[in-house]
C-alpha cells in the first residue's frame, strides 16, 4: 500500500496459504520514528509477520471489546498537513484516506488486532471471514442482519455486487486491483467497460448473488488471501442507490460509526456519529466520540509544537497520519511527560527513488544513482534513527522473507552514498543523459527530500531539475503513465503478509496503467514468469520464487533505488484516551479513541 508522502501504508500478517506472508500494502503517507536501536526495531518489526487467523462467526460478532476507561462524548481534532487523496472507497489506496476509511466505511471483512502484535480477519458486514470450497477457488460470504447505510437503507448482496463491478469503470483508477484481476484477468475493464452501471453485469460464474444475503466469488485458481483482500479500504461497500460515480469522491455514504457532516476539500473534514451504525454488528470499531474535526494544511512542525505545548484544544488533538517533525524529536522523546503521549512502531514501507523506465533507459545511469543517493541524509530529514533505517533492498523488515544482509548496491556500507562507484559507472554516459527531472511533494518532508536528492546527484555530475507537485495529488501525478518526470520518491508497504503484495502491484508488467503503483513502468518477461509461478505455489515454495524475483528485479533491472525503511512516531494530546499503535494502519488506532474528560 502507498504511504502518502510515499503513498500507501498499512500493516498486517499472514501465512494461511499460497503466498500469504506479510503486511498491509499500500503507499505511505509520511514517515517518522521509533526507538534508537535499529536492530531491536527490526526484531520487533518481524513480529508483525505472525500468521493471520481467519475468524469464525463468534469472533465476528459485536460489540467490540470495551477499551479500559473509555467514556462517551466530545470531539477529537485531527491535524493533517495535506488534504485526503480520495474518499471514494474504490479509489482508496493511500494511507491517509485509509485512516479515514476506518471511521467511515465497512467491507465484507476487516482486520482485528489484539494489541500485542497479533492480527486476525473477522467478518465485518459478513457473518465471518468467509467459507472456501472447490479447493479454495470458491468463496462464500453471508451478510449480517441489521446492516444499514447512513440513510437507513439495508445493505444487500446487490450492493456488494455493485461495489465490485464499479471498480471496473474507467473513473476508478487509483485503488487496488487484486479482486478485479483475480476475477477477470489483467484486462478486466474490457469485461465490464461501464462498470456495471448499464445492463451488463459479471456472470454468475464469476460473481454470484443467489439471494439478498449471499455473495459467492468464483476464481480460476485458489485465492487463499481473499479475506484479507476484502478487508482493504478499497473494497469497502458503496451502496448502489446512492452512487454518484465521479462525484462520489466528494460525498460518500457511510456504513461505519461516523459520517461526513461537512467537507471542504483541502481545508477540513468534519465527522459526526452515524446513528444507523449498530455496534452489535461490529467486532472492531467503537463510537465513543461525538465526532472528529480534521484540519488540513497544518504542517508537521506546527502539529508537533501544538501537541508538545498541550494547551487548549491541542489537549484533545492527534496527528492523523503525520509524524513528529524531525527537528523536534528530541524535544518529544527527551521529555518523559511528552514522550508518554506518543505511539511508536515500525512501518511496512520501503521508501525508494523510482526511475521512470520510459525515460531513464540506461541501466548504468540507474545503477550510478542507486550508489550515489545519500540515505543517511534522507533519514536525517525524517528524524534520524527515530525516522527510519537504511534500506539495502526492496523488501521491508516487516515482510516475511526479508533478507537483512541482501545489499547488492552496498547501501549499508556506504549509506551516505558511494560517489566513486557512481562516477565510475557514468564515465561513458553522454551529457544528454545526465539531465533529470525530479518530482517532489510540496510538503515539509518533500522539501527536505528534494535537497538531499539534488545534493547527491549534483555531486556526480547530474543536472537536476526539480518539479514541485501538490502533496494531496502527488501519487496521482506520479502514477500517470505519461508523466514528465524521470525520478520520484514513493513508499510501498505490503497489502497483507505476502511478498506477492509487493512484487505484484509494484513490479508486475500487467499493472502498467494510470493510477497503478508500478511507478517505474517495469514490464519484464522474466518477472512476469516468476510472478505467475509464485502465485500458483504453496507458501514455502512461493517464498523462494518471490526471493528470486526480488533479486532479479533489483540486480538485473533496477527500477527503483532503495532508500530507507520507515518508522512511526506520533504525538497526541493529554486528554486523549485509548491511544495505541495499529500494526494494520501503521498509525494511531482511530477506532478506539476517547476523551478522558
Amino acid at each position: 500500500m502507498k504511504t502518502f508522502t510515499s503513498r500507501r501504508a498499512r500493516a498486517i500478517v499472514v501465512a494461511i496459504a499460497a503466498g500469504s506472508l506479510a503486511l498491509t500494502g499500500c503507499s505511505e503517507n509520511t514517515g517518522s520514528s521509533s526507538n534508537k536501536d535499529s536492530k531491536k526495531d527490526q526484531e520487533e518489526a518481524s513480529t508483525q509477520s505472525k500468521a493471520v487467523v481467519y475468524e469464525d462467526a463468534a469472533a465476528s460478532t459485536g460489540p467490540a471489546e470495551e477499551v479500559p476507561g473509555a467514556k462517551p462524548g466530545g470531539t477529537i481534532t485531527a491535524y493533517q498537513e495535506s488534504g485526503l487523496s480520495h474518499l471514494d472507497p474504490g479509489q482508496i489506496y493511500v494511507s491517509d484516506a485509509g485512516q479515514a476509511a476506518n471511521l467511515l466505511f465497512r467491507g465484507l471483512t476487516n482486520f482485528k488486532e489484539d494489541g500485542k502484535g497479533g492480527t486476525s480477519v473477522v467478518g465485518d458486514l459478513a457473518t465471518d471471514s468467509g467459507t472456501s470450497s472447490d479447493d479454495g477457488k470458491t468463496w462464500t460470504f453471508t451478510l449480517k442482519d441489521g446492516i444499514k447505510d447512513q440513510n437507513g437503507k439495508a445493505i444487500t448482496s446487490a450492493d456488494v455486487r455493485h461495489t465490485v463491478e464499479r471498480t471496473y469503470a474507467e473513473f476508478i483508477f487509483d485503488g487496488p486491483t487484486y479482486l478485479q484481476t483475480w476475477l477477470s484477468g489483467a484486462e478486466y475493464r474490457k469485461e465490464l467497460p461501464d462498470g456495471g452501471y448499464g445492463d451488463k453485469h459479471l456472470p454468475d460464474s464469476v460473481l454470484e448473488t443467489p439471494d439478498d444475503k449471499t455473495i459467492v466469488f468464483h476464481f480460476d485458481v485458489a485465492r487463499p488471501d481473499l479475506p484479507q483482500t476484502l478487508a482493504m479500504p478499497g473494497y469497502s461497500i458503496v451502496p448502489e442507490s446512492t452512487d454518484t460515480k465521479e462525484k462520489y469522491d466528494k460525498a460518500p455514504v457511510a456504513t461505519g460509526p461516523y459520517k461526513i457532516s461537512e467537507y471542504k476539500i483541502g481545508k477540513s473534514l468534519k465527522l459526526v456519529k452515524n446513528d444507523q451504525w449498530d455496534p452489535a454488528t461490529d467486532a472492531v470499531r467503537h463510537q465513543y466520540l461525538d465526532g472528529f474535526d480534521m484540519q488540513f494544511g497544518v504542517t508537521e512542525s506546527t502539529q508537533t509544537k501544538r501537541l508538545i505545548a498541550d494547551q487548549g484544544d491541542a489537549k484533545n488533538a492527534i496527528q492523523f497520519t503525520g509524524s513528529v517533525e524531525s527537528t523536534q524529536i528530541q524535544d518529544v522523546v527527551g521529555d518523559a511527560a511528552v514522550n508518554k503521549r506518543t505511539i511508536k512502531g515500525y512501518q511496512p514501507y520501503v521508501q525508494v527513488l523510482n526511475f521512470n523506465l520510459d525515460r531513464v533507459k540506461n541501466k548504468a545511469v540507474r545503477d550510478a544513482i542507486t550508489y550515489a543517493v545519500n540515505s543517511k541524509s534522507l533519514i536525517a530529514g525524517e528524524g534520524g534513527a527515530y525516522g527510519g533505517d537504511v534500506a539495502p533492498n526492496l523488501f521491508a523488515p516487516t515482510l516475511p522473507g526479508y533478507e537483512a544482509a541482501y545489499d547488492p548496491y552496498g547501501r549499508l556500507k556506504t549509506p551516505q552514498g558511494n560517489i566513486a562507484k557512481a562516477e565510475e559507472l557514468l564515465k561513458d554516459v553522454p551529457a544528454a543523459e545526465k539531465k533529470l527531472v525530479f518530482a517532489y511533494s510540496n510538503s515539509e518532508q518533500g522539501q527536505k527530500r528534494k535537497v538531499a536528492i539534488e545534493d547527491a546527484l549534483t555531486k556526480i555530475g547530474f543536472d537536476v531539475v526539480s518539479k514541485e507537485v501538490d502533496a494531496a495529488s502527488y501519487y496521482e501525478q506520479i502514477g500517470k503513465l505519461d508523466n514528465t518526470y524521470d525520478i520520484y520518491i514513493s513508499g510501498w508497504g505490503q497489502d497483507w503478509p505476502s511478498p506477492g503484495t509487493v512484487v505484484t502491484p509494484v513490479y508486475d508488467g500487467d499493472q502498467v496503467a494510470d493510477g497503478s503503483p508500478n511507478y517505474s513502468h517495469i514490464d519484464d518477461p522474466k518477472v512476469q514468469e516468476l510472478i505467475t509461478k509464485a502465485l500458483t505455489q504453496e507458501p514455502t515454495e512461493a517464498a523462494k520464487t518471490w526471493t528470486e524475483a526480488h533479486h532479479y528485479i533489483l540486480e538485473k533491472i533496477n527500477p527503483a533505488a532503495p532508500l530507507w525503511y520507515t518508522k512511526q512516531l506520533q504525538l497526541y494530546g493529554s486528554n486523549i484516551g485509548g491511544a495505541r499503535y495499529s500494526t494494520e494502519s501503521s498509525y494511531i488506532d482511530v477506532t478506539r479513541l476517547f476523551l478522558k474528560s
